[in-house]
């Protein structure tokens, strides 16, 4: 249907021209390793506000797909000061491009900041990010669970 063609499908510069495409089959690989919930952050602090984001991001932390994590993150890990969150659950494949919550934990809580991103689950088993600049510093996106994980315990009703 032309509804369900609208929702998998998004603006995006490829080629160097703005073009409707999958994200699934454009995306950049965002892979540092200072963004896992496992990372103490010391040194230098992460702020996503001083990056240029340009269209979808897939997540990597080695060689392992990741998505962002659905639960409240300890403050000073992911390589920031504030860890951004999903607030909303992923998206299934079916549901196309979907508005999403995230979340910033600071000392007040959980979500001391929140702001819109969209997010979209691809053929695969893995998870895009259209990404914007967080509102103000320091507050990273985090990168923790493993897709395969998330995805059998969803299957399996838990």
């Amino acid at each position: 249907s032309s509804l369900h063609y609208c929702i998998t499908v998004d603006c995006i510069t490829f080629g160097g021209a703005p073009r409707c495409a999958d994200p699934c089959q454009h995306y950049t690989i965002l892979e540092d390793p200072w963004r896992s919930t496992d990372f103490k952050t010391s040194g230098t602090v992460h702020c996503d506000m001083g990056t240029n984001w340009q269209g979808w991001y897939r997540m990597y932390l080695g060689n392992a797909s990741v998505q962002m994590p659905e639960r409240c993150i300890q403050p000073w890990t992911c390589g920031t000061e504030a860890p951004l969150w999903l607030k909303t659950r992923h998206p299934s494949e079916s549901d196309g491009v979907v508005q999403a919550s995230v979340c910033g934990s600071w000392l007040e809580g959980c979500c001391n900041f929140e702001f819109p991103i969209h997010v979209k689950a691809c053929p695969g088993n893995y998870y895009i990010y259209k990404f914007v600049k967080p509102p103000l510093c320091y507050l990273a996106y985090a990168a923790g669970e493993v897709l395969t994980d998330w995805i059998w315990m969803r299957i399996m009703k838990f």
